[in-house]
């Protein structure tokens, strides 16, 4: 194993800048990416990529090995964007909006645009009411676009506890947006 695909020079010591520089390099598409779909704000998907970054700068020991580093990298994003959220929501404080529209329609006219926008803040903030597995597991499912078999393997878990967590995760969800989206029943 080369010291360049390592994100320390040593097992104990902080990560090289040249080392970081390369992870950064190879990995802050994928960490950003992910980190807008929890937010859904550009901005806030910028202070994830810092967040994680310098996590990963601090750690004294490697994640593990070089090639589970995007893995590592990817939940330590969805995690980094549901912690903001949720410190939005015990401060009371308003999430941004969106920075546009990103649905199907390509001209939504004024009302869909913030009905849209509504819908995705109370789905975030939905997300947030979960525990944390519940919410990780969610997110890589229906926002990472995950399969349960490679969410087990990423968790370390097995494809029916996911299962179970997505299926009590919606029920969740769907009482929790309810009034949101009007009660079928």
């Amino acid at each position: 194993m080369h010291a360049a695909t390592r994100p320390t020079d040593s097992a104990s010591g902080p990560a090289s800048q040249g080392a970081l520089d390369e992870i950064f390099q190879q990995h802050h598409t994928r960490v950003v990416r992910a980190a807008y779909r929890v937010t859904g704000n550009a901005a806030d998907a910028e202070d994830v990529l810092q967040t994680v970054f310098l996590r990963l700068a601090r750690r004294e020991r490697p994640p593990g090995p070089p090639e589970a580093l995007g893995p590592y990298l990817h939940r330590a994003a969805v995690n980094a964007g549901l912690d903001l959220l949720r410190s939005r929501q015990r401060a009371k404080a308003v999430p941004l909006l969106d920075d546009g529209w990103d649905g199907e329609d390509p001209s939504p006219g004024p009302e869909q645009q913030h009905a849209g926008r509504e819908l995705k803040d109370r789905l975030r903030q939905a997300i947030a009411e979960l525990s944390p597995r519940a919410a990780e597991i969610f997110t890589l499912r229906y926002l990472e676009g995950y399969g349960n078999k490679e969410i087990a393997q990423l968790l370390g878990s097995t494809q029916t506890a996911i299962g179970v967590h997505l299926h009590r995760s919606r029920g969740l969800l769907q009482e929790s947006l309810a009034s949101f989206v009007g009660d079928p029943s």
